[in-house]
């Protein structure tokens, strides 16, 4: 398991290396101002609060998360294991004293325990090798009432408006031709790499619900991913429209009681590598 997971990690290493350059390119991954960082703000704000926190943003890629976070006056610490993609953020918030990047391990962050009031990830947990070892090691990291937001979604499966869509695009792009950013350009690559996955199945709220109360969780609550989405619609062309229906999405929110401890890491199973 071990040596598979290495493999595995700098697979997912090498693929988000090479999306690097293009990825702010990606409909769905930058989040320009207006109403989309508007969305993305709002929901961070419901979700953690209107005051400056200490945050750590797992798989901060090329920063565009943390954009929102330092608009909203919050002090991040922003990890990633791709030095390729670490450049761009650092090139995008330099200058910034409230940003702070690190090379590092998602599923073993190697930061001090309880030094955080927030641990933020988007589009992160479907990759993770390790998702017990991972969420055992972000409630370690988070301060007592601290709290866990994630974003992600089902990848590996349209919903059935998604699959209707996917027709309409697919149409779409008879006529105006194939966008190279939408998947990196490197779908065999992705596909493959999604196989070996935990979540290779699909990643649903109500999968990861019990791995997160299992780590020591609670108030776990579902806030609706729809004000961001119909943002990204605000601005879109037809084709990203209808992309934004593809997947089912979701938010994630959970806190670390205040008087509870979490997993015994020791006894988990150690990963080496980092999703990103």
């Amino acid at each position: 398991m071990e040596m598979r997971n290495r493999d595995l990690k700098e697979d997912i290493r090498e693929y988000w290396t090479r999306r690097s350059a293009t990825f702010d390119l990606a409909f769905g991954h930058r989040i320009p101002p207006g109403p989309e960082l508007d969305a993305w703000a709002a929901a961070v704000r419901q979700a953690i609060g209107p005051a400056p926190q200490r945050v750590l943003e797992l798989a901060c890629g090329t920063g565009e998360v943390t954009n929102v976070l330092l608009s909203l006056g919050h002090e991040v610490t922003a990890l990633d294991f791709s030095e390729a993609m670490l450049g761009v953020a650092r090139a995008k918030h330099a200058g910034n004293a409230r940003a702070r990047f690190l090379l590092a391990d998602a599923e073993r962050t190697m930061e001090l325990d309880q030094a955080y009031d927030a641990v933020i990830c988007r589009h992160l947990v479907w990759t993770l090798t390790e998702p017990e070892q991972a969420l055992a090691d972000w409630f370690r990291v988070l301060k007592p009432g601290g709290t866990l937001l994630v974003f992600d979604g089902d990848w590996t499966k349209p919903t059935p408006i998604g699959r209707i869509a996917s027709l309409a695009v697919r149409a779409i792009e008879r006529f105006i031709g194939h966008d190279p950013y939408y998947d990196g350009a490197m779908s065999e690559k992705h596909a493959d790499i999604m196989t070996r996955l935990p979540f290779s199945d699909g990643l649903t709220a109500e999968r990861v619900e019990p791995l997160v109360a299992a780590a020591g969780f609670a108030d776990i609550r579902f806030p609706s991913h729809r004000p961001i989405a119909a943002a990204q619609r605000r601005n879109a062309d037809l084709r990203n429209r209808l992309r934004t229906r593809f997947y089912r999405r979701f938010v994630l929110t959970a806190s670390r009681p205040r008087d509870i401890d979490g997993p015994d890491l020791n006894a988990l199973p150690q990963a080496e590598g980092r999703s990103s």
